[in-house]
């Protein structure tokens, strides 16, 4: 990173472990309202450790490492919450992530060293789709911590990206790209339809010229953004193109779909 990306960077993970400490605290019971709506959602027992989880993996980032990639999940599963990870895109769909780009070396980017791991939210839940029965049961307060750090994660996050690509080019750095992974729940009247907004009017209000590095996928999770690559790429003969031209083309065919 350049002196200015790496000023920004640690200016933005300091300013969200602040919040999520205060998000842990906003909804006491939180941790009941998790193991509830698990049991409904019949989900083996695991240990239920932290509600709301910061990216351990951040504090991890060298000055020396080129940020190439900002991968955007849904919120932090089982494997995730675990004390002794606390990291994003740790679980199966981590894994599959990585693996796609030591399979693709042509695309310059190790998973674990160029690439920053957001979420959503980083309110805990086995399934993403868990969320909505922990609104059910717990209420406005449930509701209302969902909301806000939907649309704080979106804000911090577009801004955090645009101020990267603009140090980038003014410093002559690396100008990384948003990956926004998991897309179904960004539809109307999805549970992160509240991030897409907010992400889409930070975007055009205030950092316009960041808006072409934003891309839209499907989910690394049982491998749909491979499948999805693939089916994508034999349809629209694809074939004298680079991995990262279908890449980029699949990203803005998706962007469009749920932006517009």
């Amino acid at each position: 990173m350049t002196g200015r990306q790496w000023e920004i960077f640690c200016n933005f993970k300091k300013t969200y472990a602040d919040k999520v400490a205060e998000w842990t605290s906003r909804v006491p019971n939180l941790q009941d309202l998790q193991k509830e709506a698990a049991k409904i959602a019949k989900t083996p027992d695991y240990s239920f450790e932290t509600p709301v989880v910061y990216n351990r993996s951040l504090d991890e980032l060298l000055p020396e490492d080129d940020i190439k990639l900002i991968v955007i999940g849904d919120n932090p599963g089982k494997e995730e919450q675990l004390a002794c990870n606390n990291r994003y895109l740790v679980g199966q769909a981590g894994r599959i992530a990585d693996g796609f780009f030591k399979r693709n070396p042509e695309l310059g980017i190790n998973f674990r060293k160029n690439v920053i791991i957001l979420n959503k939210t980083p309110v805990h839940s086995a399934k993403t789709a868990q969320l909505k029965n922990m609104i059910k049961l717990g209420g406005a307060d449930m509701a209302a911590l969902l909301d806000e750090s939907q649309v704080w994660c979106a804000k911090e996050t577009a801004k955090l990206h645009a101020e990267l690509c603009e140090a980038g080019m003014a410093e002559g750095g690396v100008i990384p790209e948003l990956w926004l992974v998991g897309y179904s729940e960004l539809k109307k009247k999805g549970i992160f339809e509240k991030y897409r907004d907010e992400l889409y009017r930070y975007y055009h209000e205030e950092k316009q010229d960041a808006w072409d590095k934003v891309f839209v996928f499907q989910h690394f999770s049982m491998n749909r953004f491979t499948i999805d690559l693939s089916d994508y790429s034999k349809k629209n003969g694809c074939d004298s193109l680079s991995l990262k031209e279908k890449i980029s083309s699949l990203g803005l065919l998706h962007k469009e779909e749920i932006f517009n």
